[in-house]
């Protein structure tokens, strides 16, 4: 049986974390040590800009006592990952370069959409996750710097929102004012109810949540104090927030005694107290459920999953495609078309898989391009697809990282308008995802002209890619000159990216 020893390491807001494992097909993810060394870089990052020469030396002393640590376990593999915090930081490639500098580490910036979703595989992988969201859900996750919510319907990822409700950075907001005022809890539950009622009136208007499945610092010191039976795996929600509510006047202390915590001068405690307890309330779920795992969990899920060392039933791609028809809901899309684009897409990706190079990723890519290709005419008819474009990079779709927004945004935006120099993309995008938005919007230009009427005209669609032509045969019933009319254009930006030109051969049907 082959075993990994893998450490992953987390530089977050306010501590430096790492976690040990052993990773096999048979015992799959085990922890073995777990390390936390308190560094408040978000007091600097998010308040100052950036972060200063004496915590960046803090810093790379506890990551050259982390390394130390691996080498004693003898760790075959490693992730170092940081978050908001030095994301925030202007001096961010100054810090990166120190650390690799002094310790050897390099350390992967995660974008807010990498983060979450890496957090999100360790508990997607578990078997009650499933359970629990093909009822009604929202998991919820409580950073330093934000949360997010993801919202599950009958199985499906209906929506995800970021909010800027971390518990370091709501700290730091009140910092300057919270010893002036007799109740400062009340001023953390002022500041965040503002927000959770945003969302909930928005999101969860027709909505009843059975689950809540809660991730964050304490969140688990909280459901052992409520759970004595470990085999329990949800506690009741009211029996939680009624439970946080007690704590609601205590201080930081006396919470940290309460919940058996080693810190009690934690000046985030009751921050993530209050949190926890307006989240409770405002979601208003049957059941709360509480997995106990955070972002090393996450990095480790996440390294095994990609080096198939574990597997999953959990089908993380049909979430992508379905918050992204979700999505395209909310901005009325016309769904006929929309499912008319996609397959006609898909059947010109697939026929020129020689052609084009690119993989079952990119091909995804496509089909959420297609799927929301329209959403910015709910905006601006004139103005589409600008308006697609900003939707789509302000929309967290759960399992895509940033870059990958990006390309599906430009995608959607270039099959409308022609495509830009790289050069006009380069502070966006590398050479290798201009030349996938090329690729996938050329496609998606071809194809929507296939169904410029938006009648779905066409039926029995084959393609066929033979020497330098694409062959899309169709049977057509009705009348197709404004396709034919539209085609030409359409196929000259295609044979300008492909050096193929796409042809339509017809097949009359009475």
């Amino acid at each position: 049986m082959r075993i990994t020893t893998f450490a992953a390491i987390y530089i977050g807001s306010y501590e430096i974390s790492m976690k040990i494992f052993e990773l096999s097909a048979k015992r799959k993810i085990r922890e073995i040590d777990h390390i936390r060394h308190r560094i408040e870089i978000g007091k600097d990052a998010y308040a100052k800009g950036d972060i200063g020469s004496e915590l960046t030396e803090e810093l790379c002393d506890v990551l050259a006592e982390y390394v130390k640590i691996m080498d004693g376990y003898k760790v075959t593999a490693y992730k170092a990952c940081a978050s908001a915090a030095i994301r925030a930081a202007k001096n961010e490639l100054f810090i990166l370069d120190r650390i690799k500098r002094r310790t050897g580490l390099e350390v992967e910036v995660l974008s807010n959409s990498e983060h979450r979703f890496v957090s999100y595989e360790s508990v997607a992988v578990r078997p009650e996750f499933d359970h629990m969201t093909a009822k009604s859900a929202a998991v919820v996750d409580v950073g330093g710097g934000s949360l997010q919510i993801t919202i599950f319907k009958k199985g499906r990822a209906v929506t995800t929102q970021h909010l800027l409700l971390g518990t370091m950075r709501i700290y730091e907001k009140l910092s300057g004012i919270k010893d002036s005022v007799l109740h400062y809890e009340d001023l953390i539950k002022e500041l965040v109810d503002k927000e959770l009622e945003r969302f909930k009136a928005i999101y969860l208007k027709d909505m009843k949540l059975e689950y809540l499945i809660m991730m964050g610092d304490y969140s688990t010191e909280i459901t052992k104090k409520l759970e004595k039976n470990l085999d329990d795996v949800t506690i009741d929600a009211k029996k939680f927030a009624k439970y946080l509510n007690k704590m609601n006047r205590y201080n930081a202390a006396k919470i940290a005694e309460e919940l058996s915590l080693s810190n009690e001068k934690d000046p985030l405690i009751l921050p993530s107290v209050i949190l926890y307890k307006r989240i409770a309330e405002e979601l208003d779920a049957d059941a709360i459920w509480v997995p106990g795992v955070n972002i090393n969990d996450g990095i480790a899920c996440d390294y095994a999953l990609k080096h198939r060392v574990i597997a999953t039933n959990h089908d993380f791609e049909e979430d992508i495609l379905s918050a992204s028809k979700y999505l395209a809901e909310r901005y009325h899309g016309y769904t006929p078309h929309i499912d008319a684009l996609t397959e006609m897409s898909v059947q010109i990706f697939d026929a020129m898989k020689k052609v084009h190079g690119m993989g079952k990723r990119e091909r995804l890519l496509l089909q959420v391009a297609a799927i929301l290709h329209d959403c910015g005419k709910y905006v601006s008819l004139v103005n589409g697809p600008e308006c697609s474009y900003d939707i789509i990079m302000a929309s967290e779709i759960i399992g895509l990282t940033h870059l990958e927004r990006e390309i599906v945004a430009s995608t959607v935006k270039y099959n409308t308008y022609p495509l830009d120099d790289y050069e006009e993309l380069a502070d966006k995008v590398d050479e290798e995802s201009y030349m996938i938005i090329a690729k996938l919007s050329a496609i998606l230009k071809v194809s929507n002209a296939m169904d410029r009427s938006h009648k779905q005209k066409f039926k029995n669609v084959k393609v066929t890619q033979r020497d330098k032509q694409l062959i899309i045969t169709i049977e057509a019933g009705d009348d197709i000159l404004l396709e034919k009319g539209l085609f030409a254009a359409k196929a000259d930006a295609f044979e300008r990216v492909f050096s193929i030109k796409p042809i339509i051969r017809e097949k009359r049907t009475l």
